[in-house]
């Protein structure tokens, strides 16, 4: 009987973890609500049921049994969106064990940065804590370097985290020899040749051929089964849903030559892309726009060419964006994704639109990656990824006072946090 009693409580202690609790409702009183999509309402309320954002406004009902905060001389926005990072793949760049970024070969559209993300990652919590409560994590290497996922910063498991495991593939466009002279390695470890990196580039048309050949031919045999269906090929596989145009190639070129083979290469190929770095971009963005692609810049904390204007990092965005290009921001890091709403602010402060610079790390992001029915503003139905600051979020000294993310409210300790109270109390 006791063994019963004891292997029963077992079961029901299983069970219960197995089913998620239903959902907290909060509500946030009297705050400055800034929606991104919408203009900004100086005294609302946001409500929060389980997952989602129910509702708000400035005559949005607080219901009864709502957890409430009160929003006096707060500013509430949607949860920032970091466009490119290596969250959970790189601990301690230095501990070469600690890094699963990289795999090795030109081509490998078959890996899936989601099967290799720790959701315990240190720069996570750190991370969020700064307003990031969502960030696409990709992998790296090769020149087809595999899929990125977009992932929110909490859960417990990297699928608890995932909003879409392989929203993007991930590709970096060879590039030319530097014309300044530098022996910059190219992405087969060699020091690249303008004849290599049409080699290169050509290599890249011939798979993405071949895999639209292939996804023909596995298509001819499902429609008539007599067809003999082609011999199984796992990186072909992965390749279909890009050269049909059902998932986007996010392409990492930077200088301006290398961006107008870039754009070249998308219009004859076909495939739906935004371009990731343009550090240069400033000097053809009428050629992007013309062309409708978007970019994901960062990071602007870099240096910049030898022969640029001192300022060509930080002006680019606001140029791009003034030219009609959708911008978007990135950080590319693990340890500063931290520093994403700093790069918004400072692409503000060298002449971007604020209003713009803000959707840069909110909507534009969620609606570059198609998934901004979910994120990315503060509406009726979306996911309650929300932000509560003392201040504008792209200003250094503003705080984060409340976060949540799917409509939990997250703790903001660190292990920062632990440290600084740890020898705050040091005699």
């Amino acid at each position: 009987m006791k063994k019963n009693h004891i292997f029963n409580g077992i079961i029901g202690l299983l069970l219960t973890l197995a089913v998620p609790a239903a959902g907290e409702t909060w509500a946030i009183r009297s705050a400055r609500l800034i929606p991104v999509s919408g203009p900004v309402v100086e005294k609302g309320h946001l409500i929060v049921r389980e997952d989602f954002i129910e509702s708000l406004g400035p005559d949005a009902v607080i219901p009864a049994d709502a957890s409430l905060i009160e929003g006096d001389g707060l500013w509430v926005y949607p949860g920032l969106i970091d466009a490119f990072s290596t969250l959970g793949l790189t601990e301690v760049g230095a501990v070469q064990a600690t890094v699963d970024v990289t795999e090795t070969g030109l081509y490998n559209p078959h890996i899936r940065a989601i099967a290799a993300i720790n959701p315990h990652s240190v720069h996570i919590p750190v991370t969020r804590v700064n307003g990031i409560t969502t960030a696409l994590v990709a992998p790296d290497g090769g020149v087809v370097s595999g899929q990125c996922a977009l992932i929110n910063l909490d859960g417990w498991t990297a699928h608890e985290m995932v909003l879409e495991p392989s929203i993007a593939m991930r590709i970096n466009f060879p590039a030319l020899p530097s014309p300044s002279g530098s022996r910059r390695r190219g992405r087969g470890g060699e020091t690249p040749t303008e004849k290599r990196t049409e080699e290169q580039i050509q290599g890249l048309k011939d798979l993405l051929l071949k895999a639209g050949r292939y996804a023909d031919a596995i298509g001819a045999h499902y429609k008539d089964p007599g067809l003999r269906a082609p011999l199984h090929d796992v990186m072909l596989e992965a390749l279909i849903p890009l050269v049909r145009g059902e998932r986007l190639a996010i392409i990492c070129v930077n200088t301006a030559k290398d961006i107008e083979n870039a754009v070249a290469f998308v219009r004859e190929t076909g495939i739906r892309a935004v371009f990731q770095g343009v550090v240069e971009g400033w000097k053809v963005a009428d050629l992007l726009r013309e062309n409708n692609i978007p970019v994901l810049v960062g990071s602007l904390f870099r240096s910049v060419g030898p022969r640029d204007p001192y300022d060509a990092i930080y002006a680019n965005p606001g140029i791009l964006s003034k030219a009609g290009v959708k911008v978007a921001f990135l950080t590319g890091s693990a340890a500063d994704a931290r520093n994403l709403p700093y790069q918004a602010g400072t692409a503000a402060a060298f002449g971007m639109d604020r209003d713009e610079a803000l959707k840069g790390v909110t909507l534009y992001p969620a609606q570059i990656f198609g998934v901004d029915r979910w994120i990315g503003s503060l509406e009726p139905g979306k996911l309650a990824n929300v932000v509560v600051t003392d201040g504008d979020i792209l200003e250094m000294r503003t705080q984060i006072r409340y976060l949540f993310i799917k409509g939990n409210r997250v703790s903001l300790e660190t292990k920062d946090t632990e440290l600084f109270e740890k020898f705050r109390k040091r005699n």
